[in-house]
């Protein structure tokens, strides 16, 4: 089942922007890279750290972990690096009437 919820506004988000996002108990991460949108799990698969104050990489459209510096692709959740060995979980995105929605289902 498709569940989109509205984030923010689109305008609101830019290049190399990470922005941390909650709803109920998932803990998301948004970030713009290259002028695409990306929506993960914003905690690290292998240690409890909150990728929204980590590293973007705008060119490889990745992220860094703050905490033991594994880094994941946006689009796809794939660590790029140990000690990280499981993906983030990835979310679809669109944008509507210059909304952000990403879909929970």
């Amino acid at each position: 089942m498709e569940e989109w919820i509205k984030v923010c506004d689109a305008k609101s988000l830019k290049n190399g922007d990470l922005y941390d996002f909650d709803h109920g108990d998932k803990k998301i991460l948004l970030a713009k890279a290259g002028g695409q949108v990306f929506a993960t799990d914003r905690i690290c698969t292998h240690a409890y750290a909150d990728l929204s104050t980590g590293i973007m990489n705008e060119e490889e459209k990745t992220v860094t972990c703050p905490l033991h510096l594994s880094a994941f692709k946006l689009d796809t959740g794939a660590p790029q690096n140990l000690p990280a060995e499981e993906p983030l979980k990835i979310y679809k995105v669109k944008i509507q009437d210059n909304t952000i929605y990403i879909n929970l289902g």
